[in-house]
């Protein structure tokens, strides 16, 4: 019998090109693969890379050549780029990157296994000419979802796959398989976005907005549970849009629910919210719906009037705070992140303190910063009046400074207060045990963490409560309640 041939997926980016990833890796394992964890063990390399900003892209191709200089000394014979680089630059990365020996659209997920074989026994398979995907839907929302199986969308696989296609699998199985064992996992809500926000590209590559059907998010999410996950992550561009092309903009608020009864499921986590499309419903649901945390992954950009305006969004400073206030009313503990640009064109030294002012009364939990950059075909990128590249470092720092210090005092405020924590690692050295997890603000990779100040009796996997008795920066330390359940499922015996 012939050796199975190996693959290993390697994920750049964001939640959003985990479930890709895993769901390629359903893919090939369904065709006869055997997926492998080090690139050094497979006989092809698949690179999921990130096409978002200078730094993702340049991640992305180091990753790509690292991959290659196991050719040397590894059972590696073809490294392949996939993800957003590879649909956004297509046949120009391919010619710039000769090191990867095939570039894979959106389009080649569904035929991977073919695409990969071919690859792997010397063939080439000509890489795309890159194309605006917010045209291969109507431009009415209304109408897309009859549109739909044309397009490729990846993560939207199916969820009705025959027994054997997925790992464990029945008839509410999706065509995913897990690369970790971790308890927590993402789950698409949607793809695309149809907002035309001036700094951004990524609807170009990634499509216009269209809702995943409730059905497939339930069934995945079941899948995910029995699997062992006690959390889920739904991602996508823009979820406050989720259900706009079902017919119903307020469709997340009866879904959510809907999710919170599945058996074994601990927490749900909902990421990539835009604060102009925030309504009083969703915000109610997000703080009173048992399981949902309440949790408020904001896009705000800046706070800037006119830099607003100039990146083709709305509000300002005090209608954010207000925003936040309202949010706080209901959940006086939730969790709030968000990311800010600086130095975007035309940016002044009133719209810096303007955004330091709302930073100041924001009180979030999680400060992503970032110097602005051109990015190829944005609108931004053909504006003038664009600042000298030390004066967007320097305000960078600046900021960056600010944001650290800010989201410190936060966790101080949080010092006293009772959380729910996931715990996600149990670590020993030397005779030590460090266990660390999150609490329902925190989300994975970009909030922080909680380390638990005694890991006895806990595993991976289990929800604890403990009580914040000190902070490290934007971490936690927490201390186990003797006599607390661990779980909801403990709670309600």
């Amino acid at each position: 019998m012939p050796e199975r041939r190996t693959v290993a997926l390697v994920t750049l980016g964001c939640a959003r090109n985990e479930v890709d990833s895993e769901e390629l890796a359903g893919r090939l394992e369904a065709d006869g693969w055997q997926l492998v964890e080090d690139a050094a063990d497979a006989d092809v390399a698949v690179v999921n890379t990130c096409g978002f900003v200078e730094a993702a892209k340049k991640d992305s191709v180091d990753a790509l050549l690292e991959a290659n200089d196991l050719k040397d000394h590894g059972r590696t014979q073809a490294v392949v780029a996939v993800g957003c680089m590879a649909e956004r630059y297509g046949k120009e990365l391919a010619e710039a990157l000769p090191e990867a020996d095939g570039v894979l659209g959106f389009d080649d997920y569904a035929d991977i296994s073919d695409r990969l074989q071919t690859i792997l026994s010397g063939g080439v398979h000509a890489s795309h000419t890159p194309r605006d995907r917010r045209k291969l839907l109507p431009i009415s929302p209304a109408e897309r979802q009859e549109s739909a199986a044309a397009v490729a969308l990846p993560g939207h696989g199916p969820t009705d796959l025959p027994e054997g296609v997925a790992p464990a699998s029945g008839p509410r199985a999706p065509l995913r398989r897990r690369l970790d064992g971790a308890p927590v996992a993402s789950v698409k809500l949607a793809s695309g976005c149809d907002r035309r926000c001036s700094f951004c590209a990524i609807p170009s590559f990634r499509g216009s907005f269209i809702s995943r059907r409730p059905s497939d998010v339930l069934n995945e999410t079941r899948w995910l549970a029995e699997q062992g996950v006690k959390e889920i992550m739904l991602v996508s561009e823009n979820n406050t849009s989720y259900g706009k092309d079902l017919g119903d903009i307020r469709l997340l608020e009866s879904l959510l629910p809907e999710l919170a009864d599945i058996d074994g499921l601990e927490r749900i986590r909902v990421s990539y919210l835009q604060p102009a499309e925030m309504r009083p419903g969703l915000i109610d649901v997000l703080t009173s719906t048992p399981k949902v945390a309440p949790y408020f992954d904001l896009s705000f950009q800046h706070s800037a009037p006119d830099v607003l305006r100039s990146m083709r969004r709305f509000g300002d400073t005090d209608r954010f705070l207000e925003l936040l206030d309202t949010i706080r009313s209901k959940a006086p503990e939730a969790g709030v992140r968000s990311n800010f640009i600086v130095g975007f064109p035309g940016e002044s030294e009133s719209d810096l303190a303007e955004l330091e002012r709302f930073l100041t009364g924001a009180r979030l939990d999680a400060i992503g910063v970032f110097g602005y950059s051109d990015e190829e075909g944005t609108e931004a990128a053909t504006y003038e009046h664009k600042l000298a590249q030390d004066v967007v470092d320097e305000r960078l720092a600046h900021i960056s400074r600010l944001a650290e210090e800010l989201v410190s005092q936060r966790a101080e405020e949080r010092v006293g207060q009772t959380v729910q924590v996931l715990v996600e690692s149990v670590d020993s050295a030397d005779e030590e045990e460090g266990v660390y997890g999150r609490a329902a603000h925190q989300a994975p990779e970009t909030d922080g963490q909680v380390l638990l100040t005694s890991g006895e009796g806990l595993s991976v996997g289990r929800m604890v409560e403990a009580k914040v008795v000190g902070t490290e920066g934007v971490d936690l330390v927490a201390e186990p309640l003797a006599g607390t359940p661990a779980s909801s499922e403990e709670a309600g015996r």
